[in-house]
């Protein structure tokens, strides 16, 4: 028989470790090509890895809950065939992964390739390739070195087969997470959810009811209504202090927060106006035939005024290239929607939101919103925004003064709408007292490429549009 070693491979964007998250197979299982058999979390997503040959597992050679570094074998695999290990890395050495023809190592589905990627070593005799029936067509394959270098630590134990295990319970990632924060085992979980499905609420309640000692002493502040970003224990209950790691999105956020706040120099501006007309049209699309089976918020509202309030001052969408000693105009919009996750918060974009429509930027809001939910955002998805929306009102909040995301210039925090009295104009003319929906906008900027004056017409026009959006169709 031939064992494969399959090490955990290059996730690019400078990541270089990755925590295991969750086996999908166990040792004994069969797998085919491309099965995914693994998720791990790195500090930007989850992602799940598939493998890139067929056989029997022979060992997972990392544990659950495992931080490894790229290039740490993870898994081996009995391909059922004749020959030895080594002679198999040789072989797969020569196949270069697809998308790679110039010889850069592989990387991660759905990952870029790394900047300065090495090079694999030349291709061996075709006597030593492999049939082509082994080659892996829609995974990167991953070097193994002939010869290994020694690891100084010691290895990771190898994971053993559980005699007489129940089926995989059904749960999405989040809740996964969930439940190992918890200390709860998914398998000793009732179901509520369609399909037999474990929900967050299931995993709460039974942290609650105390099935295990462990499992009820550290239940996190996130699973009593503090939000899923929440930590430690109920107040007032156990150790008097509680230190968990940083590590993952929440520790990506913070040095990118750190670095922006300390980097450009920030401008907030608000306010306060009313939004009346924005709530009318809401109310409208919702009933519109076309809008039927999209959400319409608004944020939508908001999103499309962006747009428009950018294309009346481009200045907005530039950013400063500090190394070049340039201000690069950015003649396109990607439209960043800050969303709070049980892994932290995260700041996909939408590609290209200037040339949508209103009803394909709900479907882009909607996917990406429920991509982000289940803790699937991946790294291409967070790169490249040009502007970010965090909207606090959802929370109850009137307004913040939101840091800047890394890479763009200027953010625009959306505060809670309330219904409030406000003066508005009467039919002669006169002031009148009317009951209003109101809200406020904050804009951060960078100082050093937006003066006061750009920033403070592009926050009143964003304002206009939302109190007036008919006025997005003549400025637009």
């Amino acid at each position: 028989m031939a064992i494969k070693t399959f090490n955990l491979p290059d996730p690019g964007e400078g990541l270089v470790e990755a925590e295991i998250v969750e086996w999908r197979v166990a040792p004994g299982d069969t797998v085919k090509v491309n099965d995914m058999v693994l998720e791990v979390e790195t500090a930007k997503s989850l992602v799940e890895l598939p493998i890139p040959w067929a056989g029997t597992v022979a060992e997972l050679l990392v544990e659950v809950g495992q931080t490894v570094e790229v290039g740490t074998p993870i898994i081996s695999i009995d391909d059922g065939k004749g020959g030895d290990d080594a002679s198999h890395a040789r072989a797969t050495d020569a196949v270069p992964g697809p998308g790679s023809p110039d010889g850069q190592e592989a990387i991660l589905v759905g990952y870029g390739a790394k900047a300065g990627a090495s090079a694999r070593r030349p291709r061996k005799q075709a006597a030593a390739a492999p049939p082509a029936s082994e080659v892996v067509t829609a995974t990167p394959e991953v070097p193994e070195p002939t010869s290994p270098a020694p690891r100084t630590e010691s290895p990771a134990p190898a994971v053993e087969a559980r005699a007489g295990d129940v089926p995989r319970p059904r749960a999405k990632p989040p809740v996964r997470k969930l439940a190992k924060d918890l200390g709860v085992d998914l398998r000793s979980v009732t179901a509520t959810g369609p399909d037999g499905i474990i929900t967050r609420e299931d995993v709460t309640a039974h942290a609650e009811r105390g099935p295990d000692s462990a499992a009820a002493e550290a239940t996190p502040a996130g699973a009593r209504g503090a939000g899923p970003a929440a930590y430690g224990m109920p107040f007032g209950s156990g150790e008097r202090e509680e230190r968990s790691p940083i590590k993952g999105v929440r520790k990506m956020t913070a040095a990118a927060m750190v670095g922006s706040a300390f980097t450009a120099p920030h401008v907030t501006e608000w306010i306060t106006f009313d939004v009346t007309g924005t709530m009318e049209l809401v109310d409208r699309l919702r009933r519109d035939r076309e809008f039927k089976d999209v959400k319409v918020t608004p944020l939508l509202v908001l999103a499309k005024a962006l747009i428009v309030a950018i294309r009346r001052h481009p200045g907005m969408n530039a950013t400063w290239d500090e190394a070049a000693q340039e201000i690069v105009q950015k003649n396109y919009i990607n439209l960043g929607i800050a969303a709070a996750t049980p892994r932290g918060l995260v700041v996909p974009n939408i590609k290209d939101a200037h040339g949508m429509s209103m009803l394909e930027l709900a479907e882009a809001i909607g996917a990406l919103t429920a991509t982000a939910r289940e803790g699937r955002t991946q790294p291409a998805e967070m790169a490249g925004g040009t502007m970010t929306i965090t909207n606090v009102g959802v929370f109850g909040v009137d307004s913040g003064t939101p840091i800047i995301n890394p890479g763009e210039s200027a953010i625009v925090a959306f505060g809670a709408i309330r219904k409030q009295p406000w003066v508005v104009a009467g039919p002669d003319g006169s002031d009148e007292i009317a009951i209003r929906h109101v809200t406020q906008l904050a804009v951060s900027f960078d100082h050093r490429l937006i003066d006061g004056e750009l920033g403070s017409r592009f926050l009143a026009d964003l304002a206009a549009i939302l109190e007036d959006p008919g006025r997005g169709l003549v400025w637009g």
